[in-house]
């Protein structure tokens, strides 16, 4: 869609893509604190989205950063020290479930991090130059990390620590989280949770939930 295109404040239904996200944490028992990461720019009209939808859990917005991690942070420096578990969640992934989020909160109460993953069904080719392949990856070990994605905050705000002394970019939360030495423990799903990165995603989602 281009980088000039907010996917989260596009149209799906008679919603933006961002409120079916922060309706599905209003709904989950599990979350107590919304807080909402946006573009700068974007700050207002996140506004208007929690007012106009009752999200009376999103206490916070604020802008985010070029880079993903720089975002997390953003919303993590918004929590005190007493807030023990964190859920990171992508607002362009509308068909997430109350459910889903609270499956991954409750692995990292046991485990430290509960990461939302579906597991590969296709082949998965690498190809290091060109369109050529460098090798078959074997899929029955091969898992596609989406989110929500739940951590005890510590342990991620140290991976993120660790990423910035090493000017590290990660790709994903459990990415950081790994950094502070611990395992990442995966949350099977099949739960169609489409990320919203063209038009024909809209449609996708739309049908999934049936709009």
């Amino acid at each position: 869609m281009g980088s000039q295109v907010d996917r989260a404040f596009l149209s799906l239904g008679t919603r933006p893509v961002v409120a079916y996200a922060m309706m599905a944490l209003e709904k989950c028992p599990d979350v107590d604190v919304v807080v909402l990461v946006v573009r700068k720019d974007r700050i207002d009209a996140a506004q208007s989205v929690a007012q106009m939808f009752g999200c009376s859990k999103c206490k916070f917005i604020v802008g985010g950063a070029a880079q993903r991690q720089g975002s997390v942070q953003a919303g993590l420096d918004q929590l005190n020290e007493e807030v023990n578990f964190v859920t990171i969640l992508d607002c362009i992934r509308p068909c997430v479930t109350p459910y889903l989020i609270s499956d991954t909160i409750k692995t990292a109460k046991r485990y430290g991090s509960g990461v939302a993953a579906v597991k590969a069904e296709d082949s998965i080719k690498e190809v290091l130059k060109g369109q050529i392949v460098t090798r078959t990856l074997d899929r029955a070990k091969i898992w596609q990390a989406i989110t929500p994605q739940s951590f005890r905050c510590e342990l991620l705000r140290k991976g993120l620590k660790v990423a910035a002394q090493k000017h590290l970019t990660v790709t994903d939360d459990s990415e950081a989280f790994a950094l502070a030495n611990d395992d990442v423990h995966l949350v099977p799903t099949d739960v169609p949770n489409i990320k919203i990165a063209s038009a024909t995603d809209l449609t996708l989602a739309a049908s999934v939930l049936r709009l």
